[in-house]
């Protein structure tokens, strides 16, 4: 085939659309999927300027660009590209990707445009954009429901100390409050996770900054709301006594560091966890669940109540005779008045503002020591950070 019936051949069946103008901005040709994105024929289109295809106000303004291009050299898109708008013949408009080529031919300048039509892309985005809004509005409503069910549990819990009788009935009406309602969250947060994981992975090609922002949004919220259920499941499971620790040997350095490399990944932005182990053995007779379970409680408690910028120091020791393990951080610290209420079910210092939690994480981290024969302790001044201690007799 000859070279000129080859590319008229490929010019004809592409899939952009292709058109050419001279240097006046008079279109000299149009090949079918450019006549088609624009519902022309030919004749309607040669001869004519070319900003008979453009909106508002590209249309008026396009001859001043290719004047002062001819003129200054000055590029707006020719050799670079540029998402513009296109006027079909039937007044309706589209978006598309644009490049635009110079080209010297037989003495004199042509400009050859190349169309990508990009509407399916931005109905595809869009709906995108309408899928996060509607899961992160699904995420509030669950949110508020949650906080009613948190805020009526917590009214129960105060009413228990009336009466022995009484407590014995709320306590009862709560596990199965708890029980019901973790239960029923599980299935619809489990479901908005998977959702904004995949919004997230369908979104990639689009790079858009305000998908990524409400899909962590919806990622935080979820996990929020899942720390708040687990919380609750486990105190359920404790004030039941279904809880009962297994014994076993294992390395507590390995599991030290595996709890490290976990935390960090949830730090703040330049928040460093540094963990350290004293002591020639590794090896400890405890549950392993349940220590790593204080240890990641106490560690996020680090995390959370500390500021970007900080270290939070993770120590463990075995010596002949206990195994130690301590958390400090720099953060806020608590009231020396409120110390002898910090072990209490849903008890909040009142110098933790606006941080999200339920209060029970303390409690659960003492009631799991204790189940292992440990003990639990912390030393703590407002604005100067906490230091909690778990400690196991060998």
């Amino acid at each position: 085939m000859e070279p000129a019936k080859l590319l008229k051949a490929i010019i004809e069946t592409a899939i952009d659309g292709i058109l050419t103008i001279d240097n006046r901005g008079i279109v000299e040709s149009l090949n079918p999927a450019a006549l088609k994105l624009f519902g022309y024929t030919e004749e309607e289109v040669i001869g004519n300027n070319v900003s008979m295809l453009m909106p508002e106000p590209d249309k008026s303004s396009h001859d001043d660009y290719l004047h002062r291009y001819q003129s200054t050299g000055e590029k707006r898109i020719i050799g670079k590209g540029r998402e513009v708008r296109g006027l079909r013949k039937d007044g309706t408009t589209f978006p598309f990707r644009l490049a635009v080529s110079e080209v010297q031919y037989d003495d004199r300048t042509i400009y050859t445009g190349f169309i990508h039509d990009l509407s399916r892309e931005k109905e595809a985005e869009q709906r995108l954009k309408e899928y996060a809004s509607e899961l992160e509005e699904l995420v509030e409503e669950r949110t508020k429901s949650l906080k009613k069910m948190v805020n009526a549990l917590s009214e129960a819990k105060e009413e228990v100390s009336l009466s022995l009788e009484k407590e014995k009935e709320l306590n009862q009406m709560k596990s199965r409050f708890v029980s019901m309602a973790s239960h029923e969250f599980r299935t619809p947060l489990s479901s908005v996770q998977l959702s904004s994981v995949l919004i997230e992975k369908y979104a990639e090609p689009y790079d858009n900054v305000h998908i990524k922002k409400h899909v962590s949004k919806i990622k935080n919220a979820v996990g929020n709301l899942t720390t708040i259920l687990n919380d609750f499941l486990s105190l359920e499971r404790l004030e039941a006594g279904k809880v009962e620790p297994a014994f076993t040997p294992f390395d507590l350095v390995k599991l030290s560091e595996e709890v490290t490399e976990e935390m960090q990944m949830i730090a703040k932005e330049d928040q460093n966890i540094i963990y350290q182990h004293t002591g020639l053995e590794s090896m400890v007779n405890l549950d392993q669940n349940l220590l790593r379970n204080c240890m990641i409680n106490l560690i996020s408690n680090s995390i959370k109540y500390s500021g970007e910028h900080t270290f939070i120091e993770f120590n463990t020791e075995i010596s002949d005779s206990k195994c130690t393990v301590m958390i400090r951080d720099n953060g806020i610290g608590i009231p020396q008045s409120e110390h002898k209420n910090m072990f209490q079910p849903f008890f909040r210092a009142n110098n933790t503002g606006n941080i999200p939690g339920t209060g029970l994480g303390l409690n659960i981290v003492l009631r799991y020591a204790r189940l292992m024969h440990g003990e639990l302790h912390f030393e703590s001044e407002i604005n100067k950070g906490a230091k909690f201690i778990l400690s196991f007799t060998k």
